[in-house]
């Protein structure tokens, strides 16, 4: 949640809420990409010329597809292959969290296909005793991914 795609907008959201200083989640930096490793992502991705991006998060088992308004070609296409595939709901990210991901960033810069995947249920961290389940339920979007791209 550092990445350059309405940060403004997820500090003013996460500062609510009480996340304003470094922890495990929810904290958005004090500005975009204040991070190495955000900056590092994001460096990475202008280095290289990626169809899509999917971005693993765990909690949910949801695919976030959209960031505001924008609708890249096949995204929402792709999206549906990625549910059918993993059992996990395609949906819209929920208002206090559609701000600063790598996934709205990444949709924002370049008008391609972006996914936030939120493998696995509970509350973070996971327990190891689901890896079986969230690999099994992944293995086929990163197929898809590679083959839709």
């Amino acid at each position: 949640m550092q990445f350059p795609a309405g940060w403004e907008n997820a500090r003013k959201i996460k500062f609510e809420q009480g996340f304003t200083t470094p922890a495990p989640r929810d904290y958005v930096g004090h500005f975009p990409l204040s991070t190495p490793e955000a900056k590092a992502v994001y460096n990475f991705t202008l280095n290289h010329n990626f169809s899509l991006i999917l971005a693993y998060h765990t909690q949910g088992e949801v695919i976030y597809w959209k960031f505001q308004d924008y609708l890249p070609y096949r995204s929402e296409y792709i999206g549906t292959q990625f549910s059918k595939s993993s059992g996990y709901l395609l949906d819209i990210t929920p208002p206090e969290s559609s701000w600063a991901g790598y996934k709205d960033w990444f949709i924002q810069e370049y008008n391609r296909p972006g996914y936030t995947i939120e493998a696995g249920l509970g509350e973070n961290p996971l327990p190891i005793s689901q890896f079986d389940k969230i690999y099994a339920d992944n293995i086929g979007i990163l197929v898809l991914a590679s083959v839709l791209a």
